[in-house]
């Protein structure tokens, strides 16, 4: 009986082993580039770009989506906005090196209220808030919640309001007591890591995902296991907070514009953007055809451009954005071109095929 209890706990042994092995990994190839700060019980890192001298913005807060951490905003905004605004690029509660805190911290309302508090432990009074898919859902909240350190929102992508259907399985799983826990220790980093490539390459579908993306933004991360636990209980939760506090969103004042793109597969624009766009009244709603769900990557000029707009800046959104399909139109013809003229790889035939 020993022995057979020892041969169905060794693999399982030796799968947490190797997680573990990986996790560190995971963490010295991405290690924490920002600071840690209280916020009432708990700590939440943020890289923060202290305000320039010359600054032309107001302060500028980044939320990144699920799965994620701050290095995907930092990579897409940072040097676009280097020298105009102070900028906090936060990871949101449990994810990238932040703590988790409560579970008031599962909700979106939650998250929305830890990065106010780290604003004011950070100087920054009031800021416009840019937020990207899930991050969507805090900007949201915390427009509703914290209207006196709001100077403007920006959507990006957002998830902010009721779909049809669920959510992947392994969200399912990985918050079962016990049986969570081996999955997220045991099978969530070999899993995770056969997936990574299609998955981010999927996130930005049908656009090209850039090539250095995932060596600079760092999407393993989400494999540990305490990260992977707590953007599973994130997404389990969501659905049934925006059927609540989408009702809400009509209360919103401050100066709003929604980036999205028509080929979004991952946040149905039609839902979500278009949502908000009707219940957010003054808001202008821009969509950029041809792009996925990564217009902070695709579209990071009209992002900008908004950000200009939402600060007082005169700016044409609608044709900044057309400019930014005919860019986009002219790298994929580019592409295709260079395709085409590239010379055919050779064909190989495995053993079976020479059988023949």
């Amino acid at each position: 009986m020993l022995a057979e209890v020892s041969a169905l706990l060794a693999p399982l042994a030796a799968a947490i082993g190797y997680s573990t092995y990986k996790a560190r990994q995971f963490e010295h190839a991405y290690p924490n580039i920002g600071e840690l700060t209280d916020v009432g019980g708990f700590r939440m890192n943020a890289v923060h770009v202290e305000r320039p001298e010359n600054a032309d913005l107001p302060a500028l807060v980044f939320i990144h989506g699920a799965s994620g951490n701050l290095l995907d905003q930092v990579v897409a905004f940072r040097a676009a906005l280097e020298g105009r605004a102070e900028m906090l690029f936060v990871d949101r509660p449990g994810h990238g090196y932040s703590e988790r805190g409560g579970p008031e911290n599962a909700v979106p309302s939650g998250q929305a209220d830890a990065i106010a508090r780290l604003m004011e432990k950070r100087g920054i009074g009031k800021a416009i808030i840019v937020g990207h898919s899930f991050g969507g859902a805090i900007t949201a909240a915390f427009g509703l919640r914290h209207p006196d350190k709001t100077a403007g929102l920006l959507f990006l992508a957002p998830a902010t309001h009721p779909w049809p259907g669920g959510i992947d399985w392994y969200y399912h799983v990985a918050t079962v007591p016990i049986v969570g826990w081996l999955f997220t220790h045991a099978i969530v980093v070999p899993l995770g890591l056969s997936r990574l490539e299609r998955g981010t390459l999927n996130v930005f579908r049908p656009n090209p995902r850039p090539a250095d993306y995932i060596e600079k933004t760092g999407p393993s991360l989400v494999l540990r296991p305490s990260a992977f636990h707590n953007n599973a209980a994130d997404f389990k939760r969501l659905l049934a907070y925006v059927k609540e506090q989408s009702l809400l969103y009509s209360q919103i004042t401050a100066p709003t514009v929604i980036i999205t793109g028509d080929r979004d597969e991952i946040v149905w624009e039609h839902l979500h953007s278009r949502g908000l766009a009707r219940d957010i009244s003054g808001s202008e709603l821009i969509t950029v055809r041809g792009v996925g769900h990564k217009p902070d990557y695709l579209a990071t000029d009209v992002a900008v451009a908004a950000i200009d707009k939402i600060s007082g800046k005169p700016r044409d959104l609608q044709a900044i954005a057309r400019r930014a399909e005919e860019r986009l139109a002219a790298a994929s013809r580019d592409q295709r071109a260079a395709a085409a003229l590239a010379p055919a790889a050779p064909r190989v035939f495995s053993d079976a095929q020479n059988t023949l």
